[in-house]
């Protein structure tokens, strides 16, 4: 044998590397069998070059065997139903005896085609070769080649197959500065509201841009970005940035700092509007954003199986698994938030794609499919009114717009909470303060019984009632309430007063 069937097997590599879009799989017995993997081309998934002296036809079909065995794995890597490859073969001489029933073999969803690169057929074949994957030019070589020459080829074509792996890997190199700058962030605002009152703080996590159902409804859209950056105490942000540390930079890697960027803020974002329409629960924290990293891995590991698998496939779905069923069975945990994060960091990274291998019309399409998505969602969250408050929630914003002396939006939010929500004695009891202050005085009166009727202990609506009546000048109703309220909480010093206030009135003179 001499170079120049060496020098055919890695320039048929080249071209494979260069111009087809393969990767180098493995380098077999230093050189003399090359597996390259494409798992887009469907005309062959997989080409196996071999150098051999093929002298005999049961040495081609115990060969042929053999990479039947063999290529169920990659089947299982790359999760194809059908898995095609072609064989090259480059030898002197083809086998002596009969060979052709062996060039087309299929078994189990496997189709092997073999070529065999002989001295006498060598130029045809590697001219129909290159042409199968789409040559342009057309195919010359020399009569022979120096060792150098081979030497070169083979130095080129793994250098080729380097700048490939690298640029599927890590496209972009350097640190993952994208990663490192959003953990800052949320380490400067858990240090902010720490300083401001804590972070547990119902009010200050309110302040600071928590997710808060009732001010999103209330027109507050930034909401649905603000929570990224915000942790409850000090063990929440603790675990949200070891796993930003870990997670993101493989990510910002494989992506680029810009999609990786696009994509942790639109997992976030998923995640928290996935928590606006499933969980009417205060929230804050990078979670979805960090399930977004998973997704995004996860579309990673769709579209490059081999390389997932091999790489870092299996611990990801295992950590993945681990992490969904810590959400589902431990309570407390927003799931909603991690699931929507887990598929919009998946979306997003269909729609950014990878640096230098973009598909234009795709991307556009499940662009335009995202967007109708979120509008349809945003659309239904937005027409429930306040069927995604629950009570706790509406009394907090009631209280918060009372506060403010916004005493018209308190009543219309109060007012629309109990036609959709029913009626409670607190909000019943918020709805007639909030109407008190507008001079609604019949209406406060209505809503203050209906709180009784609902729960004759509450001391404050006694003691409103009372109030009400006494600026009415109706005394002897006043009087009634002033006496449950103090019946109810005696201790309190204000019922007292107003109490003996009534009740010195009604013994004047001016009582009549």
């Amino acid at each position: 044998m001499n170079y120049l069937e060496e020098y055919r097997l890695w320039s048929t590599a080249h071209f494979l590397i260069a111009d087809a879009g393969y990767e180098l799989g493995d380098v077999v017995e230093d050189g003399q069998e090359l597996l390259l993997v494409n798992p887009e081309n469907r005309g062959a998934q997989m080409v196996r070059l071999v150098l051999s002296d093929l002298n005999w036809a049961n040495q081609l079909r115990r060969e042929i065997e053999f990479m039947l065995d063999n290529a169920k794995k990659l089947k299982r890597e790359l999760g194809a139903k059908d898995l095609k490859i072609l064989n090259v073969y480059y030898t002197q001489y083809s086998p002596v005896d009969d060979f052709e029933e062996l060039l087309a073999q299929s078994r189990n969803g496997m189709d092997i085609d073999t070529i065999i690169v002989d001295s006498e057929t060598g130029i045809t074949a590697l001219a129909k070769i290159r042409q199968r994957f789409g040559a342009k030019q057309e195919y010359v070589e020399q009569e022979s080649y120096s060792e150098d020459e081979v030497r070169a080829m083979i130095d080129l074509t793994l250098s080729e197959a380097g700048k490939k792996a690298k640029k599927n890997l890590a496209p972009e190199q350097g640190k993952p500065w994208v990663s490192y700058l959003l953990i800052a962030i949320s380490v400067l605002v858990f240090l902010a509201m720490t300083a401001a009152g804590g972070s547990t703080d119902t009010q200050n996590l309110i302040e600071f841009g928590a997710k808060f159902n009732p001010l999103i409804l209330d027109g507050e859209w930034w909401r649905f970005f603000a929570p990224i950056f915000i942790h409850i105490g000090l063990l929440h942000l603790f675990m949200n940035s070891l796993a930003l540390y870990y997670l993101g930079p493989v990510v910002e890697q494989i992506y680029g700092h810009a999609r990786f960027l696009f994509i942790y803020i639109f997992a976030g974002f998923a995640g928290v509007l996935a928590s606006f329409l499933y969980s009417p629960n205060l929230s804050a924290g990078a979670s979805g954003a960090i399930w977004g990293c998973f997704g995004a891995l996860l579309y990673f590991g769709v579209n490059n199986k081999r390389i997932f698998f091999k790489t870092m496939g299996s611990s990801i779905l295992t950590i993945l698994a681990i992490n969904l069923a810590f959400s589902l069975t431990v309570p407390g945990i927003d799931i909603s938030a991690h699931l929507g994060g887990l598929a919009g960091g998946f979306a997003a990274s269909a729609v950014a794609h990878f640096p230098g291998n973009q598909k234009r019309l795709q991307q556009f399409a499940v662009l335009a499919a995202l967007a109708l998505s979120v509008s349809g969602l945003l659309y239904y969250g937005f027409s429930q009114n306040y069927a995604l408050v629950d009570e706790k929630s509406m009394l907090m914003f009631a209280q918060e717009k009372i506060q403010k002396e916004e005493y018209r939006s308190a009543e219309q939010a109060l007012s629309e909470y109990t036609v959709d929500e029913g009626e409670s004695a607190d909000t019943l009891f918020l709805l007639s303060f909030a109407e008190i202050r507008l001079g609604k005085i019949e209406e406060a009166k209505e809503h203050l019984h209906s709180a009784l009727e609902s729960n004759p202990d509450f001391h404050e609506a006694s003691y409103n009632l009372a109030l009400v009546y006494m600026e009415e000048k109706n005394y002897r109703k006043a009087k009634d309430y002033a006496e449950k309220a103090v019946a109810l909480k005696p201790d309190n010093k204000d019922y007292m007063e107003i109490l003996n206030t009534i009740n010195d009135y009604l013994e004047s003179p001016a009582s009549g």
